[in-house]
């Protein structure tokens, strides 16, 4: 069993009459990846800012590489890198400067070589001696983690790091992400894409109001939701009411005009379901066989999709 890199216990930290942390405790094994979901404003960055020293909890314990983040800020800093939404990169310097200034900065002996290697590793040397101004928002990202990783932090926070990034620099990212795993790297993700934590994270909590209201690994996640369904969109919402009153027990969806009906997903049971349908005159401009995923979990869990919750 791997040890904790990460140990929270009753965290709890509000602004005012408004509770954002209610008391939440869940542990993060080191050498892997866990990712904290849930909706805007539920207390994902208000974790990420305690735990790296940022920002005061009003109660409860954690403790980040064996250190209390109240009592030992210094030790716990020097532990962990953090990379958050947006490229915190000097524009005005080039890749190469970038990197030399934090090498600077963490007074790392041989810093030369140590900034050659994190071009090599995240693919900047072609564009090393060019401004950072002049990088696509895949580059800059990369450049940003490069960054973080001076000074070889035990434990790194990834604050939506890819939100905004085309898709081929989402998954450039996932694969920078895997091999830092590989090497024995803790990861803390907060993300709002679904996928992302599906495919990376060891191990989820989802956290909505201040409170987790679940933790497991992403299968264990999607055993709580009900299993395969038939999703069914339909033209207007004279149809959805017609056949959610037909299809009782069916979860609808009236912004996107579909219905979730449970089902096995064999063929029997899906022709059935259409006759039944047909036998009212309702025609579904669309149907698909869905078996469950994490947005399934994020809905059934915070009551609003994955795409609703980023919305707000």
């Amino acid at each position: 069993m791997k040890s904790s890199a990460i140990a929270v216990s009753g965290l709890r930290k509000a602004f005012g009459d408004k509770v954002v942390l209610d008391g939440i405790d869940f542990d993060v094994a080191a050498g892997s990846v866990f990712s904290m979901l849930g909706p805007n404003g539920a207390g994902k960055t208000t974790t990420v800012n305690v735990l790296t020293t940022l920002l005061k909890a009003d109660a409860g314990t954690a403790r980040v590489a064996g250190h209390d983040v109240a009592a030992a800020t210094k030790e716990v800093r020097a532990a962990i890198g953090v990379t958050g939404q947006f490229a915190a990169v000097d524009e005005l310097l080039s890749g190469r400067e970038n990197l030399q200034l934090m090498a600077d900065l963490k007074r790392v002996r041989a810093g030369e070589k140590l900034v050659q290697r994190l071009l090599e590793r995240f693919d900047l040397v072609e564009s090393a001696d060019k401004m950072a101004a002049t990088y696509s928002g895949g580059m800059k990202r990369k450049l940003d983690l490069a960054m973080t990783l001076v000074g070889d932090p035990k434990i790194i926070f990834l604050d939506e790091p890819t939100t905004g990034l085309d898709p081929r620099s989402r998954r450039t990212m996932w694969g920078i992400v895997r091999d830092l795993v590989a090497d024995g790297t803790t990861i803390f993700l907060t993300t709002q894409y679904l996928e992302e934590a599906d495919q990376l994270a060891d191990r989820i909590v989802v956290l909505d109001q201040g409170r987790l209201v679940a933790q497991g690994t992403p299968e264990e996640l999607k055993r709580q939701v009900p299993g395969t369904h038939v999703r069914l969109r339909f033209a207007d919402l004279d149809d959805l009411d017609t056949a959610a009153r037909v299809l009782a027990g069916a979860m609808r969806d009236e912004q996107e005009l579909t219905l979730r009906v449970p089902s096995d997903g064999e063929s029997r049971s899906l022709r059935s379901l259409l006759d039944r349908l047909d036998e009212h005159m309702i025609n579904a401009q669309e149907f698909s066989v869905h078996t469950p995923d994490l947005d399934d979990v994020f809905l059934a869990l915070t009551g609003r999709t994955s795409t609703e919750a980023v919305a707000k």
